[in-house]
């Protein structure tokens, strides 16, 4: 082979190999095609979330009840006082607890798991704080029908009275609930916001028996 014939080989495989960076280029993205691969292959594998018997998804269900029933109490007040203080709680609560069940109701939909469980609501809660299982189990600090009748025929101060009263239990038996699902769950967005409802429901039980006092009720 001639000088000029090794020369011209030499170029023609300098030309068809790529530059060292463009081959560093090249492996990078072939690395990284393939890690997006495996991270596909295992968000498909993994678990979706807590199952439809699942304390979270039993806990979604029962908060998001509970808290439909705080809702319309409150809803029930604020048509029935012309009292500011009364009336902005009650529209705190109403958007606050709305937005949570909006949130839980996304949960159970991502965890395909049923809006109403039909085995019976607070199963997911048994052992703790005497509630049990079951068709006819309650749930903590539910109003009863005649209690709802009671406020929605109410009007003035002594709506505000009976509202309150009927909210800081019905905010006490949210916490319990709340608590419960925090020793059953590692759920981080379930614990963030259990946590939330303990933390905001507590501090308006304190405001709540502050306004009672202000209105001469125990």
């Amino acid at each position: 082979m001639t000088e000029a014939t090794e020369a011209a080989a030499a170029t023609q495989a300098t030309a068809a190999a790529p530059p060292r960076g463009r081959r560093v280029s090249l492996v990078l993205a072939a690395l990284v095609a393939v890690v997006a691969v495996i991270v596909v292959a295992v968000s498909v594998l993994r678990p979706g979330g807590p199952g439809p018997d699942s304390p979270e998804a039993g806990f979604a269900r029962d908060m998001s009840t509970h808290h439909a029933q705080a809702v319309r109490m409150s809803f029930l007040v604020r048509d029935a006082t012309e009292d500011e203080a009364v009336r902005l709680l009650a529209y705190d609560i109403i958007n606050t607890q709305s937005a949570q069940i909006g949130m839980m109701t996304a949960w159970l939909d991502q965890w395909e798991a049923p809006k109403v469980d039909p085995g019976g609501s607070m199963r997911w809660m048994s052992g703790h704080g005497g509630h049990g299982g079951g068709p006819a189990a309650t749930m903590p600090g539910m109003a009863t029908r005649e209690q709802l009748e009671e406020l929605e025929n109410a009007e003035g101060r002594a709506a505000e009275v009976l509202f309150l009263k009927l909210m800081i239990a019905h905010h006490r038996g949210g916490v319990s609930m709340a608590e419960a699902i925090l020793s059953r769950t590692d759920h981080k967005q379930v614990e963030r916001l259990a946590r939330t409802m303990v933390q905001g429901q507590r501090s308006e039980v304190d405001l709540m028996n502050t306004m009672l006092r202000e209105r001469g009720a125990a």
